[in-house]
């Protein structure tokens, strides 16, 4: 392959990447907490999808659609039943291990209903493949849809954020909860809100990762969700352009490092990256210092 199409794999992992690390940074910028389990999220939405697809016989686009209302409600499920109680807990170690408690469950619900075997995830993305520079470069269209949809997710998340009600209500959530409260927003449903795109854009995650690798376990979403917080770590976690470039800048890293210097360091390259950046700046790309009052 060429150093081209290797950037182009990259940019669409790197969407991939990009589109769970808005979920991670969204909670995290609103509710200053880490929804480990958002990972996990998108193995859901991606066996939804599935089972729509093949078990059902529902055209692509109605499972889809399905997986994303699923996602959604399971999102704000999980919000008000596993975070919420926590929203004013002193101890990060409580939300830490909440986290991983929710994503332990939803594996093992997927390893109940689905079975731990392989399952080949069906085609969806039926697109023909795109063919540049007199056909000496090629795009496939997974790769395609993959990039479309991470620009149009960033413009659609971008203006409601700025533009519509909601979106103002989370600024000011993500600024000052009691202030907020005092103005009269609904702090607990703002959060879920956020919860609940968050999930919507995980089902969005699961359906492009594995149309892209097309093989579905309950342990899918696992090492993709890692890749992701990662990413919006790397970027600036809380800042939704930051988890677009780190989302980019990962999955090109990535790719590069399976192609040039190896695929079994492909994966601690990208945590090593992870440290170099939390060592030269800890608050990443876009990240901002907050100063706490005391």
């Amino acid at each position: 392959m060429s150093f081209i199409s290797y950037l182009i794999n990259g940019i669409s992992l790197g969407s991939v990447y990009a589109i769970i690390a808005l979920g991670y940074t969204m909670v995290y910028g609103i509710a200053k907490m880490l929804n480990f389990a958002h990972g996990d999220v998108i193995m859901i939405g991606a066996y939804v999808v599935m089972t729509a697809v093949t078990g059902m016989g529902l055209p692509p686009a109605a499972a889809i659609l399905i997986a994303v209302i699923f996602c959604t409600v399971l999102g704000i499920v999980i919000e008000s039943v596993a975070y919420r109680p926590l929203l004013n807990a002193a101890s990060s170690l409580a939300v830490l291990i909440t986290a991983i408690g929710v994503s332990y469950l939803l594996q093992n619900i997927a390893l109940l209903v689905f079975g731990a075997n392989t399952i080949s995830f069906p085609n969806v993305l039926s697109i023909p493949a795109l063919s540049l520079a007199g056909g000496e470069l090629t795009i496939t269209g997974e790769a395609f849809i993959t990039i479309v949809s991470c620009i149009v997710i960033m413009i659609a998340l971008t203006l409601f954020i700025h533009k519509s009600k909601a979106g103002q209500a989370m600024l000011a959530v993500s600024e000052d909860k009691g202030a907020a409260q005092l103005m009269g927003i609904n702090v607990n449903g703002t959060i879920a809100l956020t919860f609940a795109i968050g999930s919507a854009l995980a089902a969005i995650a699961g359906v492009l990762l594995c149309s892209a690798y097309p093989t579905l376990t309950p342990y899918t979403g696992a090492m993709p969700g890692i890749k992701a917080f990662v990413a919006a770590v790397f970027g600036g976690i809380g800042s939704i352009p930051g988890a677009f470039i780190g989302g980019l800048l990962l999955g090109i890293i990535e790719v590069f490092g399976k192609a040039y210097i190896s695929s079994q360091m492909a994966d601690a390259i990208v945590f090593g990256v992870l440290i170099l950046i939390l060592i030269v700046k800890p608050t990443g790309i876009l990240g901002k210092n907050i100063q706490e009052k005391v």
